[in-house]
């Protein structure tokens, strides 16, 4: 966990993908290296996060509407976070070429 600014603490990127896919850490954490897309979504989930832990300090007007807004960020990007897991647990399984050919 890193120290922000006024002495609030935040998680990193990989750190808040971990904290909502728990059972997944370690795939979450290959995807968040060796995927630029993967890792860009848990940079938005850490910021989209931080900024929904910060709508308290907003005034009455703003604070719902921005909790809202906050709140489906987060949950767009766990669903297409998701999607990336699931579709990396995909294994693809050619068929055996006929007649002993090799398939080239």
């Amino acid at each position: 966990m890193v120290s922000g600014e006024g002495g609030s603490a935040y998680l990193s990127a990989l750190e808040a993908a971990e904290v909502y896919f728990p059972d997944q850490k370690r795939l979450v954490q290959r995807l968040f290296y060796v995927n630029d897309a993967f890792h860009s979504m848990c940079e938005d989930l850490a910021a989209a996060a931080q900024a929904m832990a910060t709508t308290d300090r907003l005034p009455e007007t703003l604070r719902d509407a921005r909790q809202l807004e906050y709140a489906g960020l987060v949950d767009a990007l766990l669903k297409e976070m998701g999607e990336a897991i699931a579709q990396s647990k995909i294994v693809v399984l050619r068929q055996a070429p006929e007649n002993g050919r090799k398939s080239p």
